[in-house]
């Protein structure tokens, strides 16, 4: 397994990139930076230079990666057509480079609520509207997937436990990121995750379970 990773600057996407380094899973780490991305992530990645909205450099970074966890997000911005261009169109050259190097297993982190319209998040230019476009041309690529889509991030991490459920059935809660990392990368390993939507969030009385029991409980 060689894993490619997309956003990896990102908060969550740096965590995404430890969590495989941790596991000895030798990742690529896209980058827009090259000197951003030596600060921010793990030696044992290798870095590579590309732009998600130039589908040609996609492919070349790709190169001979097996899987691929996409962890890209719209920054807040003034820029109305930013969700627009990262969430939809870069996912969508992700895809698409993905399926033209033969990728096996396409991981991508949206968000709760991508369902529904009346969010307070789509006042951020439409942002739940594009990731579920991009979840919908995901599916229907032919590609083996994965969607991840936690509650509110936090960036520290806490002992609560993760709460796992089908699509559409969970509307608020947090997660820590370190949490949907390992979400994300324990989904490459579970063959029940494969072709699902699993919404994750972390609550202090939830039982603890084991990941291949998560995973099995979604339909």
């Amino acid at each position: 397994m060689k894993a490619f990773v997309a956003g990896a600057t990102g908060e969550t996407g740096r965590r995404i990139v430890q969590e495989l380094v941790q596991r000895n899973i030798p990742v690529r780490a896209l980058v827009r930076d090259l000197e951003k991305g030596r600060q921010i992530l793990p030696a044992e990645a290798e870095l590579v230079v590309g732009d998600v909205l130039q589908l040609e450099s996609l492919k070349a970074a790709i190169a001979d990666s097996t899987v691929l966890l996409c962890a890209t997000g719209a920054s807040p911005s003034f820029d109305p057509t930013g969700p627009y261009k990262v969430d939809y169109e870069g996912s969508k050259n992700l895809v698409d480079a993905a399926k033209a190097t033969g990728i096996e297993q396409f991981v991508f982190v949206s968000s709760l609520c991508t369902s529904q319209f009346f969010h307070p998040l789509n006042l951020f230019w439409l942002i739940l509207v594009w990731k579920k476009r991009a979840e919908e041309y995901l599916q229907s690529s032919g590609l083996p997937y994965t969607i991840v889509r936690p509650g509110g991030l936090k960036n520290e991490d806490n002992s609560d436990r993760i709460v796992m459920a089908s699509a559409d059935t969970l509307f608020d809660g947090s997660i820590p990121r370190t949490k949907v990392a390992q979400v994300c990368v324990e989904s490459l390993f579970q063959s029940t995750a494969r072709n699902k939507i699993v919404e994750i969030v972390a609550k202090p009385e939830a039982p603890v379970k084991p990941f291949e029991e998560l995973f099995a409980s979604i339909a």
